[in-house]
């Protein structure tokens, strides 16, 4: 069992844009080979960061509109967002120990 949230359209506001805590999004597809690849890397992150940041997860296929106010064009893409504002994003995939850099690099 993940700690990453599945975030929609109508769910966006609520669990990103007013969290509290600062939130990693994970923009991915089905049909995405390096997105299914960084999942179980992502859900790591998100067990192991807890309650230190929020990780979602955005199927850019069911919810364009939130992949086109980000401006997604590859995937998978990683938004750091703190109090409504994007700090950091990355695309791509990669090992786990890279990964988390970027987003403790986001976090500062």
């Amino acid at each position: 069992m993940s700690n990453a949230l599945t975030v929609t359209d109508a769910t966006y506001e609520a669990e990103v844009a007013s969290s509290e805590l600062p939130v990693l999004i994970d923009f991915w597809a089905p049909w995405c080979g390096p997105c299914r690849q960084m999942a179980p890397v992502v859900d790591k992150v998100a067990d192991e960061l807890g309650e230190k940041v929020k990780v979602v997860k955005v199927d850019i296929d069911e919810n364009p509109s939130i992949a086109q106010s980000f401006g997604i064009t590859s995937i998978p893409t990683f938004v750091v967002v703190k109090g409504g504002q994007t700090v950091h994003q990355f695309s791509g995939s990669r090992p786990k120990p890279a990964f988390l850099k970027e987003i403790e690099k986001a976090l500062g």
